[in-house]
């Protein structure tokens, strides 16, 4: 830890932006751009409460379920996935669909899919009620079983231990994800693993920057939404990885001076569906504040990037938009 007497903000790289955030929120922009207001979009198109606020005052209409839009209008399906089961009911409505879907959750929703097809118990790790929870296990319910931490292990009945599978929700923690996993391979020794890593690879490398980072901290602030579940997982990897305190704002103004009492180095992070501009927003509400020293602790180059939806992408006689490496 370090003491009080030089005031320093450690800012983590990689932050922020996901490549599958990026393409959900321009799929949002994009659709009010050529198709004009309203545009419907089922559920928060991302996690975070800025985000939505901001797309909202352009035109874009956020409701809870597909019967909330009227019948053949446009609709966006979230980054975090939908099941079947929604897609059944915009069909039923002559919904006009975009699906923003990021492409790493739909590899989870290939994954269930071929996993139930060969007839395998799927343990699904997860959060109940998370919409891509929600949305994974719809593709295969009879299947499925949602396991949300180790302390569940003990009440999963398979019905084949010879072929059982887990997978993840794509925005955990890794590592209590692999205590949940380690205690299910102790009840089912044959537990196969995915064929790929399903929690994402923004939200691995956001945690490692954490860790790098919390044991220089007194206090690390991430920036992020309260039901953003990869932002919540970093206030709690800052803390066991050794910052002396942490917490989840979505703007500066929530910082609370008493928090900065005795404090010397202040990290700042902020989740996968966290623009930029709020965390700049911290950085100088911290710098007015005497925190005025500012060191990047960089721990990974993101340059992965998505193309947009193909009902977005212009027609083949015009060139796409280039899109900007995230990171």
């Amino acid at each position: 830890m370090s003491g009080s007497s030089s005031k320093r903000v450690l800012l983590a790289k990689p932050r922020g932006y996901c490549a599958g955030v990026d393409r959900a929120v321009e799929a949002v922009e994009q659709a009010l751009e050529q198709h004009g207001a309203p545009v419907y979009v089922r559920k928060q198109i991302v996690h975070n409460i800025h985000v939505v606020e901001t797309l909202t005052e352009r035109g874009a209409v956020f409701v809870d379920e597909t019967d909330e839009v009227p019948q053949g209008a446009l609709v966006v399906f979230s980054a975090h996935g939908v099941s079947p089961a929604v897609r059944e009911q915009a069909k039923e409505r002559e919904l006009r669909t975009i699906d923003a879907t990021c492409p790493l959750v739909t590899k989870v929703h290939q994954e269930a899919k071929r996993f139930a097809r060969e007839d395998y118990d799927i343990l699904l790790v997860g959060h109940h009620g998370h919409e891509e929870v929600e949305g994974t296990a719809g593709e295969a319910p009879s299947h499925i079983q949602l396991v949300e931490n180790a302390e569940d292990v003990a009440g999963v009945t398979v019905r084949d231990p010879e072929k059982v599978v887990w997978l993840s929700q794509t925005t955990l923690s890794v590592d209590e994800t692999m205590q949940t996993v380690r205690a299910l391979r102790e009840r089912f020794p044959s537990l196969q693993n995915p064929p790929s890593d399903d929690i994402c690879y923004a939200t691995q490398n956001r945690q490692v920057a954490v860790k790098a980072m919390a044991p220089q901290c007194d206090l690390v602030l991430v920036v992020g939404s309260k039901n953003s579940s990869n932002s919540v997982r970093l206030v709690e990897v800052a803390l066991q990885s050794g910052a002396g305190a942490s917490h989840l704002i979505d703007y500066a103004k929530q910082i609370d001076d008493t928090w900065l009492d005795g404090v010397g180095t202040v990290g700042v992070t902020s989740g996968a569906s966290v623009p930029e501009v709020l965390v700049r927003g911290v950085v100088d509400h911290l710098a007015e504040r005497g925190w005025d020293t500012l060191q990047e602790v960089t721990t990974a180059e993101e340059t992965l990037t998505f193309a947009l939806p193909r009902e977005l992408r212009p027609a083949r006689s015009g060139g796409g938009r280039e899109q900007a490496p995230v990171g």
